[in-house]
Order: structure tokens, then C-alpha cells, then sequence
């Protein structure tokens, strides 16, 4: 699910939502190493957000960005999107409006969350793109896990987003992915595990 893009100078660091606050604090961390000026962080509430962050996932991590001293002038918030789709939609009508012409992006997401949220910028971003590259806080399996984040849920989260990296090109979605034999039968075994 982790792709090892190698980070490269960009414009913007996008950051989609989640339910993770170390991936606002990765954004943070390439942000404080000067490799964007900017920070665009997107997302509403979803479901694994409603009910347990006081307010949108962007605003939470604009929040975190701000304590770890990001000035509110180098935030952009996009606060409205409840899928990672939306996330990259909402963040380019944002951008339109605020009349940003982003080239070169670094995306920020859970480890598991690289593949697919590469895979949907590149299908639902709509302007021309120069550089894209995906990061992560980049844990072992066995290290991720917190105590707000714990074991049934992250793998079941990753189940899902697998199945969305199979399913969505055909829906328009995301762009192919290739998905060896080895990852499939993998999936099928932990799917019938847990069922």
C-alpha cells in the first residue's frame, strides 16, 4: 500500500483527511524542512472522524499545524469533503477560487493510504500537474497502532482501501493500479479470516 516516492521541492503539501493526527504532523515535519510553502489540508468529518474530532479533520490538523508553529498565512483549509475524491476535488475548486496555481504537490496520508490517495489525485485533479509524489510517516505494520488507533480497525480500513484500488478505476475513480497475484491472495486470506 506504501509506494517510496522519492520527495522532491514543491508547491503545496496536500494533505487528506483522516483520522491520524501524525499525518498533519508529517505534513508539518516536510513543511519545517522547507520543502513546500504551503499547506493545503482537506477534510470534513468522516467515518472515522464524526464523533470523535471536535471539529473537520482540516481544521483539527490546521490546528496541530499551528501549535507546532506554521504561520495561518502558509494554511489553506478545505474543510467540507467526506472522501478521499472530495478531498482532491475540493481542494482544486479551493484553489481556483483562491487563484493558486499549484504545479508540483506533495500528498500526505496514513502509510497505508499512499497508493490509493496517489491513485485518486492522479484521476480527479484537474488541472496540469508537473510533480506528485506521495509521504507518509512510514511505521512498521506493527508499530502504527495507538491507543486511539487500534489493530481490527486499521485492518479493516486497509481491507477496504484495497478494494477500493481494485474497484474504483473501473468506476472512475482512481487510476490502475497493478496488484500482483502474492497482494490478492493475501487480501483473500485476511478477508476470510475475518469473516
Amino acid at each position: 500500500m506504501q509506494l517510496d516516492h522519492q520527495i522532491e521541492q514543491a508547491d503545496c503539501i496536500l494533505v487528506l483527511g483522516s483520522n491520524d493526527v501524525r499525518v498533519a504532523e508529517h505534513a508539518v515535519a516536510l513543511y519545517q524542512q522547507g520543502l513546500a510553502d504551503k499547506l493545503l489540508f482537506s477534510g470534513g468529518l468522516g467515518r472515522l472522524t464524526e464523533g470523535v474530532f471536535e471539529q473537520s479533520e482540516a481544521d483539527t490538523f490546521a490546528a496541530i499545524a499551528r501549535d507546532m508553529g506554521v504561520p495561518s498565512r502558509d494554511i489553506i483549509i478545505e474543510n467540507q469533503s467526506t472522501n478521499s475524491g472530495e478531498n482532491v476535488q475540493f481542494s482544486a475548486e479551493l484553489c481556483n477560487k483562491l487563484n493558486l496555481d499549484f504545479r508540483r504537490f506533495i500528498l500526505v496520508q496514513k502509510p497505508y493510504m499512499e497508493r490509493r490517495a496517489y491513485a485518486t489525485f492522479l484521476k480527479q485533479w484537474p488541472h496540469t500537474v508537473d510533480y506528485v509524489a506521495v509521504s507518509s510517516t512510514k511505521q512498521t505494520f506493527a508499530d502504527y497502532f495507538s491507543e486511539d488507533i487500534e489493530l481490527f480497525t486499521v485492518v479493516e480500513a486497509m481491507l477496504g482501501d484495497f478494494e477500493r484500488i481494485k474497484n474504483y478505476p473501473a468506476k472512475g475513480f482512481q487510476v490502475e493500479q497493478p496488484i500482483p497475484e502474492a497482494v490478492e491472495l493475501a487480501y483473500q486470506a485476511v478477508k476470510a479470516h475475518l469473516n
